[in-house]
Protein backbone atom coordinates (compact mmCIF):
# COMPACT_ATOMS: atom_id res chain seq x y z
CA UNK A 1 0.00 0.00 0.00
CA UNK A 2 1.16 3.34 -1.31
CA UNK A 3 1.56 5.88 1.73
CA UNK A 4 -0.86 8.48 1.83
CA UNK A 5 0.20 12.43 1.57
CA UNK A 6 -3.49 13.86 2.10
CA UNK A 7 -3.64 16.78 4.64
CA UNK A 8 -5.33 16.02 7.74
CA UNK A 9 -7.99 19.02 7.80
CA UNK A 10 -9.56 20.22 10.82
CA UNK A 11 -13.06 20.77 9.16
CA UNK A 12 -15.77 18.12 9.48
CA UNK A 13 -17.04 19.53 6.28
CA UNK A 14 -14.23 19.58 4.14
CA UNK A 15 -13.42 15.93 5.11
CA UNK A 16 -16.99 14.86 4.38
CA UNK A 17 -17.12 16.60 1.04
CA UNK A 18 -13.11 15.31 -0.20
CA UNK A 19 -14.32 11.96 1.08
CA UNK A 20 -17.61 11.86 -1.15
CA UNK A 21 -15.86 12.83 -4.10
CA UNK A 22 -13.71 10.46 -4.07
CA UNK A 23 -16.54 7.94 -3.34
CA UNK A 24 -18.86 9.31 -6.13
CA UNK A 25 -15.43 9.47 -8.25
CA UNK A 26 -15.76 5.57 -7.96
CA UNK A 27 -19.20 5.26 -8.31
CA UNK A 28 -19.11 7.52 -11.67
CA UNK A 29 -16.34 5.52 -13.09
CA UNK A 30 -18.13 1.97 -12.85
CA UNK A 31 -21.50 3.45 -13.58
CA UNK A 32 -20.56 5.06 -17.02
CA UNK A 33 -21.31 2.04 -19.09
CA UNK A 34 -24.64 1.79 -18.10
CA UNK A 35 -25.27 5.74 -18.91
CA UNK A 36 -25.74 6.71 -15.28
CA UNK A 37 -23.63 9.08 -12.71
CA UNK A 38 -24.12 8.81 -9.45
CA UNK A 39 -26.33 10.84 -8.48
CA UNK A 40 -29.01 10.05 -11.19
CA UNK A 41 -28.81 6.70 -9.73
CA UNK A 42 -29.62 7.88 -6.42
CA UNK A 43 -32.76 9.48 -8.01
CA UNK A 44 -34.18 6.12 -9.46
CA UNK A 45 -33.04 4.20 -6.19
CA UNK A 46 -35.43 6.90 -4.02
CA UNK A 47 -38.21 6.66 -6.40
CA UNK A 48 -37.97 2.91 -6.94
CA UNK A 49 -38.67 2.99 -3.02
CA UNK A 50 -40.84 5.61 -1.96
CA UNK A 51 -43.20 5.65 -4.89
CA UNK A 52 -44.67 8.91 -6.07
CA UNK A 53 -43.38 12.04 -4.67
CA UNK A 54 -42.96 15.96 -5.18
CA UNK A 55 -40.06 17.24 -6.59
CA UNK A 56 -39.97 19.29 -3.48
CA UNK A 57 -40.12 16.16 -0.72
CA UNK A 58 -37.14 14.41 -3.61
CA UNK A 59 -34.57 17.35 -2.61
CA UNK A 60 -35.43 16.76 0.65
CA UNK A 61 -34.95 13.43 0.94
CA UNK A 62 -31.70 13.69 -0.65
CA UNK A 63 -30.46 17.14 0.51
CA UNK A 64 -30.41 18.56 -2.84
CA UNK A 65 -30.83 22.22 -3.52
CA UNK A 66 -34.07 23.17 -6.19
CA UNK A 67 -32.05 23.97 -8.69
CA UNK A 68 -29.42 21.15 -8.73
CA UNK A 69 -32.33 18.88 -8.73
CA UNK A 70 -34.27 20.65 -11.35
CA UNK A 71 -31.39 20.65 -13.60
CA UNK A 72 -30.11 16.79 -12.86
CA UNK A 73 -33.49 15.55 -13.98
CA UNK A 74 -33.24 17.97 -17.17
CA UNK A 75 -30.70 16.22 -18.13
CA UNK A 76 -32.20 12.32 -17.66
CA UNK A 77 -35.05 13.69 -19.51
CA UNK A 78 -32.62 14.06 -22.40
CA UNK A 79 -31.11 11.10 -22.69
CA UNK A 80 -33.87 10.04 -24.62
CA UNK A 81 -35.51 7.44 -22.38
CA UNK A 82 -38.38 8.75 -20.24
CA UNK A 83 -36.43 7.45 -16.80
CA UNK A 84 -39.10 9.20 -14.86
CA UNK A 85 -42.57 9.87 -15.27
CA UNK A 86 -44.18 13.14 -14.15
CA UNK A 87 -47.44 14.65 -13.67
CA UNK A 88 -48.04 18.12 -12.30
CA UNK A 89 -50.39 18.77 -9.13
CA UNK A 90 -53.58 20.93 -8.40
CA UNK A 91 -51.31 23.77 -8.00
CA UNK A 92 -49.21 23.91 -11.17
CA UNK A 93 -46.08 24.38 -9.59
CA UNK A 94 -46.05 21.07 -7.93
CA UNK A 95 -44.62 18.08 -10.13
CA UNK A 96 -45.14 14.83 -8.85
CA UNK A 97 -42.14 12.36 -9.85
CA UNK A 98 -42.45 8.50 -9.87
CA UNK A 99 -40.27 5.91 -11.99
CA UNK A 100 -41.60 5.10 -15.60
CA UNK A 101 -41.09 1.43 -16.98
CA UNK A 102 -38.09 2.42 -18.61
CA UNK A 103 -36.78 3.31 -15.44
CA UNK A 104 -37.45 0.35 -13.72
CA UNK A 105 -35.55 -1.16 -16.29
CA UNK A 106 -32.24 1.56 -16.33
CA UNK A 107 -32.27 0.77 -12.80
CA UNK A 108 -32.16 -2.98 -12.79
CA UNK A 109 -29.36 -2.53 -15.52
CA UNK A 110 -27.43 -0.71 -12.87
CA UNK A 111 -28.15 -2.35 -10.22
CA UNK A 112 -25.26 -5.17 -10.51
CA UNK A 113 -22.91 -2.37 -11.45
CA UNK A 114 -23.94 -0.22 -8.22
CA UNK A 115 -23.73 -3.56 -6.27
CA UNK A 116 -20.39 -4.78 -6.85
CA UNK A 117 -19.33 -1.42 -6.31
CA UNK A 118 -20.83 -1.42 -2.80
CA UNK A 119 -19.41 -4.74 -2.28
CA UNK A 120 -15.57 -3.41 -3.13
CA UNK A 121 -16.06 -0.59 -0.90
CA UNK A 122 -17.22 -2.70 2.06
CA UNK A 123 -14.09 -5.35 1.44
CA UNK A 124 -12.08 -2.26 1.78
CA UNK A 125 -13.09 -0.88 4.57
CA UNK A 126 -14.02 -3.90 6.70
CA UNK A 127 -17.40 -5.04 7.66
CA UNK A 128 -17.25 -2.85 11.06
CA UNK A 129 -15.90 0.31 9.52
CA UNK A 130 -18.43 -0.42 6.42
CA UNK A 131 -21.60 -0.24 9.13
CA UNK A 132 -19.97 2.01 11.35
CA UNK A 133 -19.67 4.77 8.54
CA UNK A 134 -23.20 4.01 6.72
CA UNK A 135 -24.42 4.61 10.93
CA UNK A 136 -22.32 8.15 10.74
CA UNK A 137 -23.61 9.63 7.87
CA UNK A 138 -27.14 8.78 8.60
CA UNK A 139 -26.22 10.44 11.86
CA UNK A 140 -24.79 13.59 10.12
CA UNK A 141 -27.59 14.31 7.61
CA UNK A 142 -29.37 14.13 10.85
CA UNK A 143 -28.01 16.17 13.10
CA UNK A 144 -27.83 18.70 10.16
CA UNK A 145 -31.31 18.09 9.02
CA UNK A 146 -32.50 19.18 13.38
CA UNK A 147 -30.65 21.88 13.15
CA UNK A 148 -32.52 23.72 10.35
CA UNK A 149 -35.58 23.35 11.92
CA UNK A 150 -37.38 26.24 13.70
Amino acid sequence: MQPTYLAKLPCLCANLRRAARALTQRYEKALEPAGLSATQLTILQVLARVGEVTQGKLGEMLAMDSTSLTRTLAVMRKKGDEWIAERRGEDRRERWLRLSAAGVKQLRRAEPVWEEVQSQMQRELGEEDWNHLMQLTYRVTETVKKGEEP
